[in-house]
Order: C-alpha cells, then structure tokens, then sequence
C-alpha cells in the first residue's frame, strides 16, 4: 500500500464530507426517508423530540441502521473510497478531490461559526 500523506489528508476530508452528505445534509434527504422513519415523542417538560429510526425489514433496516450511524457510514463511505481509489484511480482522483475541498471548506465554516457566533 503505497499511498502518500497528502493523499491521505485528501481522503480523510473527503471521506467526512461524503458521510456527512449521506448521514445529514437535506441534498440526500429523499434518499434517507425510504430507510429511515421520524417518530415523534414528547419528554417529561412536553416539549416534542423527534428520534430517527429504521423502518422495519431486512434490508431497509440494514441500511437504515447503517446510514443512522455516522461512524458505521464513515467506516462504509472509506472503504467505498479506498475500493475506489485502486481500481478506478482516475475517477477515484477528481471525485476524492472535489469532496476533500467541500470537507476542507465545511470544517473551516464550522470553526468560524464556532468563533464568531458563540
């Protein structure tokens, strides 16, 4: 495994922005609700709290389970990238590159939300 420390830092970014695309972002929100469904209690105070939850089944639950879980996605979106990156390395470089920049991009907004508004 010959891979590069800056290649490595691309990955790593990259991969946190394709799981937070999967896990969170409203872009792939469609995609979530057909695995996932919002069931709604309200606490002791009355107030309402949605809970996200596997819709039932083998499959769906499969992957409502997976995709509820950013560390389980993470482990799934790396392994994507790496399979990725050895056998279709000329596709893996631009699309690697484009989610590292977004990743790059929304840890920096983060930290300046972070400063500026707390």
């Amino acid at each position: 495994m010959d891979i590069q420390w800056m290649e490595f830092i691309l990955f790593i970014l990259a991969s946190f922005r394709l799981t937070r695309l999967v896990v969170f972002d409203q872009i792939t929100e469609f995609f979530r609700k057909f695995f996932l469904d919002e069931v709604e209690e309200r606490n002791k105070e009355g107030q309402t709290e949605v809970f996200i939850v596997p819709k039932p089944g083998k499959i769906r639950g499969f992957f409502g389970e997976l995709i509820s879980c950013y560390w389980c996605t993470g482990v799934w979106v790396a392994i994507f990238l790496t399979l990725l990156y050895y056998f279709f390395p000329s596709i893996c470089g631009p699309f690697v590159l484009v989610f590292a920049i977004a990743g790059g991009a929304s840890l920096i907004e983060a930290i300046l939300q972070r400063v500026f508004v707390d």
